[in-house]
């Protein structure tokens, strides 16, 4: 829906001769986000819906797509994890450098998400920031509930973007009866597991997936093979860190030295 109503866009800007440039500046964007929108790369937002309807006398066609955006609350690289995600009665994930996005605090979540290039605009921020909370239901709002296994590597932990609250927010979490939080540190980290972060996730009807995130690309697979080799890494990187007491232990030393 992204893509098609982004290519809609910039079909009736070029039919009414509006430059980018003339659409940005009406909008308060920059030309590259107009840009972006077109492609498909970032969701069309009712500010620019609106204006672009007025000035490319587009007769409410363009506002009309406002309802069924709205409806998209992910990008079109994510969506089909979300979907799996929302099925899912196990889920192993771990994070090398970043808190997983279930066990985040609206703040961290903030910083992630506005501190990107190309900078995202304000409404943007904070639709993405009520997302990705809306996730975290899955936490305690299933019956019954998914059980979930989080390990964070310790540069994660370290990181200046985690403050006392995600610190907190981390040992919360880890009080959950469905839930495993535990630590690689430093000093027990192997090649794989530097590698980069990795999610298995098993649905209702037994379905089981492998998703990687990257920079540029995101993959989800069902491949047997590449599912079977996913597992074995994470079962490697689950030997290897803090049992659970342990990581809790570890990551109350790291609010204490904060107090």
């Amino acid at each position: 829906m992204w893509r098609f109503t982004g290519n809609q866009l910039k079909r009736w800007r070029t039919r009414a001769n509006i430059s980018r440039v003339q659409l940005a500046a009406a909008t308060n964007y920059s030309p590259d986000t107009i840009k972006s929108m077109e492609q498909g790369v970032r969701m069309p937002t009712a500010r620019v819906l609106d204006v672009a309807d007025e000035l490319c006398d587009a007769g409410q066609l363009l506002s009309a797509a406002k309802e069924y955006l709205s409806k998209e609350k992910f990008p079109a690289r994510a969506q089909e994890y979300m979907e799996r995600e929302s099925q899912a009665i196990s889920i192993w994930w771990y994070e090398v450098a970043l808190i997983p996005g279930l066990l985040q605090t609206a703040a961290y979540a903030r910083k992630l998400i506005s501190d990107r290039l190309p900078p995202q605009d304000d409404e943007t921020v904070e639709e993405r920031v009520a997302v990705r909370l809306e996730r975290q239901a899955i936490l305690t709002g299933r019956k019954p509930p998914v059980a979930l296994s989080f390990v964070l590597y310790e540069a994660a932990l370290r990181s200046p973007l985690v403050d006392q609250e995600q610190l907190e927010r981390l040992l919360e979490a880890a009080r959950l009866r469905n839930v495993v939080i535990q630590v690689l540190p430093f000093d027990r980290a192997f090649s794989n597991a530097l590698e980069g972060p990795m999610v298995l996730i098993e649905t209702r009807d037994h379905e089981r997936y492998a998703f990687a995130e990257g920079a540029f690309a995101s993959e989800l697979s069902a491949d047997p093979g590449v599912v079977g080799r996913a597992t074995e890494a994470l079962s490697m990187i689950r030997t290897r860190a803090l049992d659970p007491d342990e990581s809790v232990r570890f990551i109350e030393r790291m609010v204490k030295s904060r107090e």
